[in-house]
């Protein structure tokens, strides 16, 4: 991608890896820190996003995500601001839970949203919920841009996927059309004469197994 390309554009970031992706527990807004390993993704990430010279960088203010802004904030020499409304979707009683535990102890919830269904996964958020929220925020960032400027997010793999459907206009239902994003890969959307449009998706690195926080 590169940095010439007309028109501002918004570079979705999933944070590094975390022990409970690792073990394939629904984080939510579970405060989960970096491993080791998340935190070498997100210097070498950092430094492939640099090249874009980001002109604005925003993070969820959970700290996965506030760990993996840091790096990019270090070799951009960017402030960062932190927002509440990117923390990933809060799933009540799902958090902390394998996604073999959910399937067990929820069997009839997570049908139905293996099925495409609105759910309230654990009692917590509708994926609609997590866009009203999380979509302002970037949307009030990107406002902030000159014409050809770039704005970095760093947020979680459900909130990513809630703001590109809700950018591009897509029906809710057609979310879940979007792959997950590996930990620290990246999302581009660029602004064109009818609106946002998908320029790259999981976009860092080879295709890797995703691990998500969105079971």
């Amino acid at each position: 991608m590169s940095r010439d390309a007309r028109g501002p554009r918004i570079v979705f970031w999933r944070h590094g890896q975390t022990s409970w992706n690792l073990e394939s527990r629904f984080q939510g807004t579970t405060d989960i820190e970096l491993t080791g390993q998340g935190v070498l993704q997100a210097q070498r990430a950092a430094r492939l996003l640099a090249g874009l010279r980001p002109d604005l960088l925003i993070s969820s203010d959970l700290q996965r995500a506030r760990r993996t802004a840091e790096e990019l904030a270090k070799v951009t020499g960017l402030h960062v601001e932190h927002h509440e409304g990117l923390r990933e979707t809060y799933a009540g009683s799902w958090q902390g839970l394998t996604n073999a535990e959910i399937r067990e102890r929820h069997p009839e919830e997570f049908e139905a949203w293996t099925r495409g269904e609105p759910v309230r996964r654990g009692g917590g958020e509708l994926a609609t919920e997590v866009a009203d929220r999380a979509v302002p925020v970037v949307l009030d960032a990107a406002g902030k841009l000159s014409g050809d400027g770039t704005l970095v997010v760093v947020s979680h793999g459900g909130t990513i996927r809630t703001m590109l459907g809700r950018m591009l206009g897509l029906d809710p239902a057609l979310w879940e059309c979007f792959g997950g994003l590996s930990n620290c890969c990246w999302s581009v959307l660029g602004r064109g004469a009818r609106g946002w449009r998908l320029l790259e998706h999981n976009a860092g690195t080879l295709p890797q197994p995703v691990i998500g926080d969105d079971t």
